[in-house]
């Protein structure tokens, strides 16, 4: 692809460094914005802004104040924890509007081929959680695949000495699918029939 304009290509490689943008799908981007030029101004200003999005101190959710939302919110259930991936998860979860307790973003799942071990993932914080909170359940939402059974069966043997009930979202969504990718009435109804989780499946 040739460009007329060093900016204009400065421009289209750095949109294509962004998920799922190619090199098209950011030049058309990138021409858009030359041809209404007044959408730029809001564009950068909310650039700006995200540099201040904190992380929630409890969930680790994305949050303006130090506290999201969600935590903040005094008619949660408070004893009631939901264990995602991402703050996508969060996201797709609250749209089905079947959910009213807490959540816990990992940050991720254990991933060793990825170099991704329990040690990068916001694991201690959840456990610290469940045990001064007097957390009754932990609901595990995390993605059917290899390494979201992987981290649901790690967090279970760090929570079995908390003696919480465990749970995990029924099997509506299918095996090696994201939960974001789910539509929430199917997400909504898999949350609803939960099942309670056994270790010694795995043993």
């Amino acid at each position: 692809m040739k460009f007329s304009s060093r900016k204009l290509e400065n421009l289209v490689e750095s949109l294509a460094t962004l998920p799922s943008i190619g090199k098209k799908s950011a030049l058309r981007l990138a021409l858009h914005l030359l041809d209404f030029p007044h959408k730029i101004d809001g564009l950068k200003l909310s650039l700006d802004e995200i540099k201040d999005i904190n992380r929630c101190a409890h969930c680790h959710n994305y949050a303006d104040q130090d506290i999201c939302d969600i935590c903040a919110d005094e008619s949660r259930k408070k004893r009631i924890l939901c264990v995602v991936e991402s703050a996508v998860d969060v996201m797709a979860i609250e749209e089905t509007q079947q959910f009213r307790g807490l959540f816990h973003v990992l940050g991720g799942v254990i991933n060793p081929l990825e170099g991704v071990g329990p040690d990068r993932l916001n694991i201690d914080s959840l456990v610290d959680r469940v045990k001064t909170n007097e957390v009754e359940e932990v609901i595990m939402a995390i993605s059917p695949t290899i390494e979201g059974d992987t981290t649901i069966y790690y967090l279970s043997k760090r929570l079995q000495a908390s003696h919480v009930k465990i749970s995990q979202i029924a099997r509506g969504v299918s095996f090696g699918g994201e939960l974001e990718y789910a539509d929430s009435h199917t997400l909504g109804r898999s949350i609803h029939a939960r099942t309670l989780y056994d270790l010694t499946k795995d043993n």
